[in-house]
């Protein structure tokens, strides 16, 4: 790959090959990411979760515990990510009927030298794969959909904003 191919793709040395970003150098600042997904359901599988009649027992609650710790084990998945002092993670669901489902919203927060992006995004999808195997035994059709970073905050780029693209 020339070097052209690579201008601004900070994992890779001017070879090409991987490489972890070194941070050291950066500012440390406070960085806050949000991150949300989608995961579509049979009506019944919805009803069963809001009235709590999951075999499994509270699927949403389980969720909520494992997004967290995912968003704390990400740089153990994703292997170019640094590991971070997470200084909060929230995690909210909401449901809807039409089209049945629940949405995972995930902000995470750190004072640091690198953002908390790859930590949302990862606490969204294994939130949202915990309900699917915590209700796979009635709706194995689920679909986990439009997991994608809505906002991020801090360092030297500033905040960026999915609605508009636009970085401030």
């Amino acid at each position: 790959m020339s070097d052209d191919g690579l201008k601004g793709l900070t994992h890779f040395d001017a070879q090409g090959q991987a490489r972890m970003v070194d941070v050291g150098e950066k500012a440390e600042t406070e960085r806050v990411a949000v991150a949300e997904g989608w995961v579509e359901m049979a009506p019944d599988t919805l009803a069963r979760i809001r009235a709590g009649q999951m075999g499994k027992g509270d699927v949403l609650g389980v969720a909520r515990i494992a997004a967290i710790q995912a968003a704390k084990r990400t740089h153990e998945l994703i292997p170019l990510c640094h590991l971070l002092g997470l200084t909060g993670v929230e995690v909210e669901f909401a449901d809807r009927s039409e089209p049945p489902g629940i949405r995972c919203r995930v902000t995470a927060r750190t004072r640091g030298r690198t953002g908390v992006e790859m930590e949302a995004l990862t606490a969204v999808s294994v939130g949202l794969l915990t309900i699917y195997d915590m209700c796979k035994a009635v709706d194995r059709g689920m679909r986990m959909k439009e997991i994608r970073l809505l906002e991020k905050a801090g360092g030297k780029s500033g905040v960026w904003r999915a609605e508009t693209g636009a970085e401030s």
